[in-house]
């Protein structure tokens, strides 16, 4: 049996009845709830400020997977800690000194993510993968949902994998972007541990019936 965790990206979901949804969540199999913010700046589309956050957290019984695409993050590492986020991802390319980041954002007690696009190499994590405690695998570009998902993601994921193993980390690998039933099984298979996924679920006639599913599927 795997532990692979799902996390719905509440990017999908129905921002008139965003209460109803993250309760959606909570009572589903869900393990966390996937946030995205994004600048306009970094990626080409503006979501969540922190105010949607404050009360996505006051709903909330499941930890925030919260993912930045902005430039500069470290301006706002405390502010997201006292939203309540559990995990902070970051994107590699948006960090001039990514090993600080990284340990200013686990000063906070929070998890450190790092974030990669498609075009942008697992080696350039070589130094610092035993450091962070999450990468994210980018398996669309980022900025919008319901991309197709991006092949060569299988090949990066096992290389992560590879390179995980190889320095004894613990990393965790996400795969975000174009998660479905149909590709849930190779993903963890590759060496997914947690498989974000937002129209997927939240376009479902049933969500919490498709956040079951994927569930079933990625650990059995």
């Amino acid at each position: 049996m795997n532990n692979i965790k799902i996390a719905p990206s509440l990017l999908a979901a129905d921002f008139g009845n965003l209460q109803r949804d993250v309760e959606l969540v909570n009572s589903s199999q869900a393990d966390w709830h996937h946030i995205d913010v994004m600048d306009g700046v970094f990626v080409p589309n503006i979501s969540f400020g922190m105010p949607v956050i404050k009360s996505i957290a006051a709903h909330a019984s499941k930890p925030l997977d919260v993912h930045l695409m902005i430039i500069d993050p470290d301006r706002y590492i405390k502010t997201f800690a006292s939203l309540g986020a559990n995990v902070l991802t970051v994107h590699y390319e948006a960090c001039t000194h990514l090993n600080r980041t990284i340990q200013a954002i686990k000063a906070e007690g929070m998890m450190a993510g790092v974030a990669l696009n498609p075009h942008t190499s697992i080696s350039l994590l070589e130094d610092s993968i035993s450091d962070i405690d999450l990468v994210c695998i980018m398996s669309v570009n980022p900025g919008y949902g319901g991309q197709k998902f991006i092949k060569n993601t299988f090949s990066k994921v096992r290389a992560l994998k590879a390179l995980i193993v190889d320095k004894k980390a613990s990393t965790l690998i996400e795969i975000d972007g174009g998660v479905n039933a149909d590709n849930t099984k190779a993903l963890v298979e590759a060496g997914a541990d947690v498989l974000v996924a937002g129209s997927f679920v939240f376009n479902a006639q049933d969500p919490t019936a498709t956040i079951s599913n994927i569930s079933k599927l990625a650990n059995t």
